[in-house]
C-alpha cells in the first residue's frame, strides 16, 4: 500500500520544523518524518541563548524554541508526524521508503524537503577507539537531554562555538574542563562564548591538536602537541592531559544520502563542509520536486536552518498551486532574511561557499565544467 501526501518533509529539526509548518499555513498538506523519537533536532539539547534577531527568536534559550516549533506543528490539522521513522531511501519512481512502527512504508510525496541536518565529524589519532572519547552532540546530549554527568575531567577539542558551548555546559554540570584546544590559530566561534570561559579559569589553546589518546580499559589521558603554521606538529611540545574524557568537537559535515541517491546534483564545497546537493534560489534540487534546507545544505547556525526551513516550504507549497502569489512574497521575504543573516564577516565563509553553488548551478545549465 502506498501512502500519498503533497509535501513530504525528511528531518524534524529546526529546517524541517519550519518547512513544515510553512508549507502548511499556505494549505498544502504535510507529512514530516523524524527518526528520533521526538522532533525538534538539536535543538533539543541547546539550553544556551540564540543570538539574531526577534524573528529568529534571538535571546531565547534552544530548548524552548524547539518546543515552540515542536507546538506549531502539532496545533496545526495540515500536518501529520511521524516520529521514530526513518527515511530509508528515495527512488526514481518518485517513492520514498520509510521503516516506521517496525513496518516498512510506502510514501508518494509531490514533493519532498530535505532537511536530513549534519553529523559530528571526527579526528584519526593513536587510541581514538578508547571508551571516554566523544562526539560534542553525544555529550550535550548525555547532560540536556539524558540528565547523565558525562565525566569528571575532560578536554574539548574545538573552539568553534559547539565546543565553546559545550565547554561551559559541561562546567554547569559540575564536571572539570582541563582546556580547550584548537587546531587553528584563531577561536573560530564568537567572542561571548570564550569570554565566559576565560572568565571561569579554562584555558584556551590555539595551534594545538591531539597526539594520542591512552588507557588501558578507558581513556586516562591525553597528549596534546602545538602545530607550526603548516599544520604539523612541531617536537618537543608534548604535554599529557589526564582526563577520562577527550570531547571532540571538530565540526559537522551534512548527511547527503539521501541527495546522492534521489539523483540531485552534488557539489563539494569547502566552506559549506563537504558535498552538498546544487540548489537554486528556491532551494530546489536538480530533481524537479526536491528542495534541500538546513545543514544538509551547507552548516551554518540554526537561526539560517529556520528561515531556510521557512524558504523551502513556502516554496513547495507555492509550487503546488497554494497562494502563489504570497508564496513568493514570503520566499522573498526569507531570502532577505538570510541574505541579513550572513552579512558580515562571520557570514563571509558561508556567503563564499554558496557563490561556488551559484556557479556551479549556472554552468552546469549552460553546459559548462567548473574543475
Amino acid at each position: 500500500m502506498i501512502k500519498d501526501t503533497e509535501i513530504l518533509v525528511i528531518g524534524g529539526g529546526p529546517a524541517g520544523l519550519c518547512a513544515a509548518s510553512a508549507a502548511a499555513s499556505l494549505g498544502a498538506h504535510v507529512l514530516l518524518c523524524e527518526r528520533d523519537y521526538v522532533p525538534g533536532g538539536q535543538l533539543v539539547k541547546q539550553t544556551h541563548k540564540f543570538f539574531g534577531s526577534e524573528k529568529q527568536y534571538a535571546g531565547d534559550r534552544g530548548i524552548h524554541i524547539g518546543q515552540r516549533l515542536v507546538e506549531d506543528v502539532a496545533n496545526n490539522p495540515n500536518i501529520e508526524v511521524l516520529s521514530e521513522a526513518t527515511v530509508l531511501g528515495m527512488y526514481e519512481d518518485g517513492i520514498v521508503t520509510v521503516l516506521h512502527d517496525n513496518r516498512h512504508l510506502k510514501i508518494r510525496p509531490k514533493k519532498t524537503i530535505v532537511a536530513t541536518g549534519a553529523a559530528e565529524k571526527f579526528l584519526a589519532f593513536p587510541g581514538n577507539d578508547l571508551p571516554g572519547i566523544y562526539g560534542a552532540g553525544a555529550v550535550q546530549t548525555l547532560m540536556n537531554v539524558a540528565g547523565v554527568k558525562p565525566a569528571e575531567k575532560v578536554l574539548m577539542v574545538g573552539a568553534g562555538n559547539i565546543g565553546l558551548i559545550v565547554s561551559y555546559q559541561l562546567l554547569q554540570a559540575g564536571v572539570e574542563v582541563a582546556g580547550v584546544i584548537e587546531a587553528a590559530p584563531h577561536i573560530g566561534g564568537y567572542l561571548v562564548h570564550a569570554s565566559k570561559l576565560r572568565r571561569a579559569g579554562v584555558p584556551i589553546r590555539t595551534r594545538y591538536t591531539v597526539k594520542e589518546a591512552y588507557g588501558t580499559d578507558s581513556l586516562e589521558g591525553v597528549v596534546i602537541c602545538q602545530l607550526d603554521e603548516s599544520w604539523q606538529p612541531i617536537p618537543g611540545t608534548e604535554e599529557n592531559i589526564p582526563c577520562d574524557t577527550l570531547c571532540l568537537a571538530v565540526g559537522l559535515t551534512p548527511l547527503t544520502e539521501l541527495c546522492w541517491q534521489a539523483g540531485c546534483d552534488m557539489a563539494f564545497i569547502r566552506e559549506l563542509s563537504g558535498h552538498v546537493p546544487i540548489v537554486d534560489e528556491n532551494l530546489e534540487t536538480s530533481v524537479p520536486g526536491i528542495y534541500a534546507a538546513g545543514d544538509v545544505s551547507g552548516i551554518e547556525e540554526a537561526s539560517s536552518a529556520m528561515v531556510e526551513g521557512r524558504l523551502a516550504g513556502f516554496s513547495a507549497a507555492g509550487a503546488l498551486g497554494y497562494q502563489p502569489e504570497k508564496a513568493k512574497e514570503l520566499c522573498a521575504a526569507a531570502a532577505d532574511e538570510l541574505r541579513e543573516l550572513r552579512s558580515g564577516p562571520t557570514g563571509a565563509k558561508i556567503m563564499a561557499g554558496l557563490s561556488k553553488v551559484a556557479a556551479k548551478q549556472k554552468a552546469e545549465k549552460g553546459g559548462a565544467c567548473i574543475c
